[in-house]
């Protein structure tokens, strides 16, 4: 019962966001299993090992561990550090002109800071961002 019921804590965190509870009670109820397995105490033994290991297990570990996972995980891409990066035209961009471009696989409103206009599909170089619009000039 202890390995169905660690089982069933895993499956409930991979359905809850990211709270990192239920993985140390898995994780008790496991290794408490175990120790049934063995042959290891009576029943209330094994609850109170279940209740001292999950408990204590999530005080000291949660915490690092969801610093060390989101440190580790993808940077968010902020609008800030988009200057520099290549766009590539959905649409002619007359000179001086506003149109749309791809980047980062969104579309973004763009304004043409040169006096050549550009055709659809051409890359541009973004030279800054005014709001939400990319400020570009062709590459």
């Amino acid at each position: 019962m202890w390995l169905l019921a660690g089982l069933g804590l895993l499956v409930v965190e991979m359905a809850t966001p990211g709270g990192l509870y239920f993985l140390f009670f898995a994780v008790a109820a496991f290794l408490v299993g175990l120790l049934s397995c063995m042959g290891v105490g009576p029943d209330w033994l094994l609850l109170l090992i279940f209740s001292v290991v999950a408990t204590g297990s999530l005080l000291l570990f949660r915490g690092p561990l969801l610093r060390r996972l989101k440190s580790s995980g993808p940077q968010a891409h902020t609008v800030e550090n988009i200057a520099g990066e290549t766009a590539t035209l959905s649409a002619d961009l007359a000179a001086e002109g506003t149109g749309q471009a791809e980047l980062r696989g969104t579309v973004w409103s763009v304004r043409n800071v040169s006096t050549q206009p550009m055709n659809k599909g051409q890359r541009c170089k973004v030279e800054r961002v005014d709001g939400l619009t990319l400020i570009v000039r062709p590459e």
